[in-house]
């Protein structure tokens, strides 16, 4: 008996050991996971940078060619909108280069990724121009590194004034708001915004309320 009770320190130090290394061994490859997704998203990202501009104007082209030798927010994810042959690198911050160069996240709303109301916004004459084709029920995804693949469905479409940001505001449901200038062909600053609310969809769709 005395024999088990030297020995169980013993045992014990050896199952903490092993535990221990387990953890280390699942952080890692989590670790190693977090980073080859991020890899992944970056060459689709990389991919979506190249976008099609025959719709966008003269004055955008011009600025988003500029701000390829410039630092860009960093990179948080890949917008998709398939009906509108829309995919477009989203990235942190909504500063004139971002936004030549990508969708940009609106700080003070949720981080794409995370639950909550995700704001993101692009110009109109740029990464936006076919906004206005999206219709209610049209899916939306978001791959991000920090949430992997969120699929959205468009519930509401409504044109506001600059001031209106209602539609910013926290949610207990997890959404996606998009916002960019109206009318898309304006000549000059655009007077009002046009604004695309979309739910989350799928088996992982969650409220703060369940």
């Amino acid at each position: 008996m005395r024999l088990m009770s030297w020995r169980a320190p013993a045992i014990l130090g050896t199952v903490l050991l092993g535990l221990s290394g387990g953890a280390w061994i699942a952080g890692e490859a989590g670790r190693r996971s977090d980073l080859e997704r991020f890899a992944s998203l970056a060459a689709d990202a990389s991919d979506a940078a190249q976008p099609d501009v025959r719709l966008w104007s003269e004055a955008r082209v011009r600025a988003y060619q500029a701000s390829l030798a410039e630092q860009a927010g960093p990179l948080l994810g890949v917008l998709r909108i398939e009906r509108i042959g829309l995919t477009v690198p989203v990235r942190e911050g909504v500063d004139a280069v971002t936004l030549n160069r990508s969708v940009g996240w609106i700080p003070g709303t949720v981080r794409p990724g995370e639950h909550g109301n995700v704001g993101l916004a692009a110009h109109r004459d740029g990464y936006f121009r076919r906004l206005g084709e999206v219709r209610a029920g049209d899916k939306i995804a978001l791959e991000t590194v920090a949430g992997g693949m969120r699929w959205y469905e468009v519930a509401s479409i409504e044109i506001v004034s600059p001031e209106d940001n209602r539609s910013l505001a926290p949610s207990a449901d997890e959404s996606l708001t998009l916002v960019t200038c109206y009318p898309f062909y304006y000549v000059g600053s655009a007077p009002q915004r046009y604004v695309v609310r979309a739910s989350r969809k799928g088996p992982e769709a969650t409220t703060a309320a369940r």
